[in-house]
């Protein structure tokens, strides 16, 4: 059965590689079908206040897949939110209203993101208002930036 998938692909591979490198006739595609993208860059706005340094706060533009932008982290916040995204796990999700959370103050640091990630529209604001803010926050690190001394 695998030698049978195998020999499908290799056969298709190779039908399509055929029909590319002939090139197209007088206005036809080059390929029977139209190929779908597969991905489309990830792109985010990241605002930060009061993070307690005048380095990290501030708007920053976030483009991954290629990486690029002024986020001052770019490549390893693309990686994190890859990491995310391969764990299955949402790094937007809100904190679920019913979830105990410890009470402690992580600082007045916030921060604001809004943009599209792997295909979907997102608006999530962060904060460090108590134990389950606080642990969100750093699972962004370093998309959000390191707040702790």
């Amino acid at each position: 059965m695998l030698r049978r998938l195998v020999l499908t692909a290799l056969t298709a591979t190779a039908s399509v590689a055929a029909l590319a490198a002939a090139g197209p006739a007088a206005g036809a595609s080059p390929l029977p079908f139209p190929l779908p993208l597969l991905s489309s860059p990830d792109e985010l706005t990241v605002t930060v206040s009061e993070s307690g340094s005048t380095r990290t706060d501030g708007r920053y533009e976030l483009e991954c897949g290629p990486t690029g932008g002024t986020h001052p982290s770019a490549q390893s916040a693309c990686d994190r939110l890859d990491q995310l995204a391969q764990q299955g796990k949402d790094p937007f999700a809100p904190v679920p209203q019913d979830q105990m959370c410890t009470q402690q103050m992580g600082g007045p640091a916030g921060a604001h993101v809004t943009g599209t990630w792997q295909g979907r529209s997102i608006d999530a604001t962060f904060s460090r208002a108590n134990g389950c803010e606080i642990s969100r926050w750093q699972m962004m690190e370093p998309v959000l930036p390191n707040t702790r001394s």
